[in-house]
């Protein structure tokens, strides 16, 4: 059969809006199990593009994957010191995020904030905190203090269980001590120092993986872990388990959703953080992670309550870690290497 060139043009035509339509990608890198499936596939339906999605358990190995330059993520999701400090070390895009449709369905209290007081890198996307849980089958609690964790009795030898980063670890001990976070006096990380290596015996591993089979298993009885999950494993599994409200203080954190300097599908990004803060998403999304949204949610639609949900409205004071200054980095850093000796 003979083909027209008008015909041929207009097959061409198509095939290359194919093509292209096909090419539509976005790689995330986000905390493993931190966005919900169902909303990826609903995501990938409605707007054809297809995602990748990569995890990873703690903000320190984020970094060093963007430092490296070998990544190939066009959207990651660092905790707001983090966000700070890739902002300094030129790692991201700067997306103008406050011309974002999202930065108008913000919860406002993150906007203007220190890690990004412009708005022009990032856009908050959850927030809660750190502390430990206990599994109640091993351990009676009653977790109303660091000491428990910091300064167990005998019964708790070898059943305890630790971040395997300095991350929410060493300000968790500070906040128990009465220490500023990022303090840049040598003597007070000594006394940190000094309650770690103390604690040391009684931990049997460091760990950031597989802490709900650790901990629900009874392999310890205690374990450094977050206010959402512990939620989700008390809540979907029955698991044994309360997150501790410690009267020195919770370690507050917030993970925002920025653009790496080598996205080559800068725009899928954009469109994904637009199309994930949309009330109805981002409440199924707050459903899913048991984590606070960073974005205005549907509170009728809402699972997650105060009166069923003491885990993610905590009633003690919270305080966020920070961007520390080189010298007070230094100080964690060494802390963190003398302990793990």
């Amino acid at each position: 059969m003979k083909i027209s060139k008008s015909t041929l043009a207009g097959l061409t035509a198509i095939s290359l809006s194919l093509s292209a339509n096909a090419a539509e990608k976005l790689n995330i890198y986000t905390w493993s199990e931190s966005i919900n499936p169902d909303l990826i596939a609903q995501f990938e339906q409605e707007t054809g593009i297809d995602v990748t999605l990569d995890g990873y358990t703690s903000n320190e190995d984020l970094l060093a994957k963007l430092k490296s330059g070998s990544s190939d993520y066009d959207l990651v999701m660092p905790s707001q010191h983090f966000v700070k400090i890739m902002i300094q070390e030129n790692l991201l895009k700067n997306i103008n995020a406050k011309s974002l449709p999202a930065f108008k369905n913000l919860d406002p209290r993150w906007k203007g904030q220190w890690w990004d007081p412009s708005n022009e890198y990032s856009v908050a996307f959850a927030y809660g905190t750190a502390s430990f849980a206990y599994n109640t089958d091993i351990y009676a609690g009653p977790g109303t203090s660091w000491k428990e964790f910091f300064e167990p009795d005998e019964s708790m030898k070898g059943k305890i269980a630790a971040f395997n980063t300095p991350d929410e670890i060493i300000p968790a001990a500070q906040a128990y001590l009465g220490i500023d976070f990022c303090s840049e006096d040598s003597n007070e990380m000594k006394q940190v120092y000094q309650l770690l290596k103390k604690q040391k015996p009684y931990v049997a591993v460091y760990s950031s993986d597989n802490i709900s089979s650790r901990l629900a298993g009874g392999e310890v009885g205690m374990h450094s872990w977050w206010d959402g999950d512990t939620m989700r494993a008390r809540k979907e599994s029955n698991a044994p388990v309360v997150y501790a409200q410690p009267l020195e203080g919770l370690v507050g954190w917030l993970d925002a959703l920025v653009v790496p300097k080598g996205s080559r599908n800068t725009d899928n990004a954009k469109t994904f953080i637009n199309w994930i803060s949309q009330e109805d998403n981002a409440t199924s999304q707050y459903n899913y992670y048991g984590h606070s949204s960073g974005f205005i949610i549907n509170a009728k639609d809402a699972k997650h309550k105060p009166g069923n949900s003491p885990e993610i409205f905590p009633e003690v004071r919270v305080k966020f870690t920070q961007a520390c200054s080189p010298i007070a980095q230094k100080l964690v850093d060494k802390v963190w290497t003398q302990l793990l000796m």
